[in-house]
């Protein structure tokens, strides 16, 4: 009896989502849009008084071949993850920089929140843009989710293996970014669009202190709420976040080359727009180096989603729902074995920097992460040493 596309679609994709259906009678004017669901058998029909007949077995009619989804997968545990290999932005464009490469790569491997500080022209934007494009492969169900997200917003689906990519600008209102609108009805902003998904911030100091704050909830929780007078509405947000900034106002602070025109008074004012509860919740913090003549490209992205499918085969290969860097505080302790070693140098770093419950975490998941790229079972004093020279100082 729905005779709007635009409401059976999402009500099809949620109960696809939940595996709960896998047979459908539709309305025939839905079937084009409909077909491309995966893994779910369609019985278009004109009116309901054929659907009566078909069910009383006095009309055969065959289901409507829905698209293949044939895309490259890998399999662990009997489950099907799906990816493409196509990289629209290479990692060999950007020459030098190894060390955001490498944590560019721990980032996309365990899904940790990271941010770029450096001089304008650096690579930090670069490298952001192509971070989206070597994150861990899809299961049929987060591509269906990621699916069903872009129905609500009225945008276009074509179910490939493709995580979305959301960049606002500084400039944007809180309610284009965590969504809003009417009394009565709540739209999905950019937060929520970038489910699954990256999130990234460029001139991240500039972006309004209400939205730098208010971006705490879904980063730490992955759910975005929007109340309103008669409603309140809950999108899941389980995005990577990626900022950028530069160390001062002018961007020259670290430039050997040029000098920096910011007072101490403006160096300090333009940092403290970000919060320390909200750096906290950065995993990674790299400091960019100068670009130089002879800096060279390295890997190229293929290679490097080659070692993200390692590390994401040994982590669901542990028994994880989750990343590494959205494991939850009992889950740390089960997947995050130290040595001995790895131990002593912790608690050594923990009396020394007085670190937060938080951090001490965030440390842990991103040396479960390196080890996994190592292919280590356990972390070691090594995967620990690198975790803690990404940490803010």
């Amino acid at each position: 009896s729905i005779k709007d596309t635009n409401l059976i679609y999402p009500l099809i994709l949620s109960l696809a989502n939940q595996d709960i259906i896998k047979n459908a009678i539709v309305p025939s004017n839905s079937i084009e849009k409909l077909s491309k669901i995966p893994n779910i058998s369609f019985f278009p029909f004109d009116n309901l008084k054929d659907v009566i007949e078909f069910f009383k077995d006095e009309v055969k009619k065959e289901p409507f071949k829905n698209v293949p989804f044939d895309y490259k997968y890998i399999e662990i545990d009997k489950k099907k993850y799906y990816y493409q290999e196509k990289f629209k932005n290479d990692f060999l464009d950007v020459k030098g920089q190894e060390v955001a490469k490498k944590a560019a790569l721990i980032s996309a491997s365990g899904f940790h929140n990271i941010l770029f500080e450096g001089s304008p022209g650096c690579g930090k934007s670069m490298i952001a843009k192509r971070i989206v494009e070597i994150l861990p492969p899809l299961s049929n169900e987060e591509i269906l989710e990621i699916a069903k997200i872009k129905t609500i917003a009225n945008k276009d689906i074509d179910f490939q293996p493709k995580r979305p990519y959301n960049a606002p600008h500084h400039s944007a209102t809180k309610a284009s970014v965590f969504g809003g609108g009417s009394s009565k009805e709540a739209k999905i902003g950019e937060v929520g669009l970038a489910h699954l998904g990256e999130l990234f911030f460029d001139e991240l100091p500039h972006f309004s202190k209400n939205v730098l704050e208010a971006l705490r909830e879904p980063m730490q929780d992955g759910v975005i709420n929007i109340s309103r007078v008669n409603s309140k509405v809950s999108y899941k947000s389980e995005f990577l976040f990626v900022g950028a900034m530069n160390p001062c106002p002018c961007g020259n602070l670290l430039d050997e080359d040029k000098e920096c025109r910011c007072s101490d008074l403006e160096i300090q004012k333009y940092k403290n727009r970000l919060s320390d509860p909200f750096l906290d919740r950065i995993d990674l913090h790299v400091v960019m180096q100068k670009v130089r003549s002879e800096d060279k490209p390295s890997y190229s992205s293929k290679d490097m989603f080659k070692m993200v499918l390692r590390a994401f085969r040994k982590q669901k290969q542990r028994g994880q729902k989750r990343l590494n860097g959205r494991l939850k505080e009992d889950e740390i302790d089960i997947f995050c074995i130290l040595d001995s070693e790895a131990k002593t140098i912790l608690d050594r770093a923990i009396n020394n920097f007085s670190l937060s419950f938080r951090s001490i975490n965030s440390i842990k998941k991103v040396s479960r992460t390196i080890a996994d790229l190592e292919g280590s079972d356990v972390i070691k004093k090594d995967h620990i040493f690198e975790a803690l020279s990404y940490r803010r100082r």
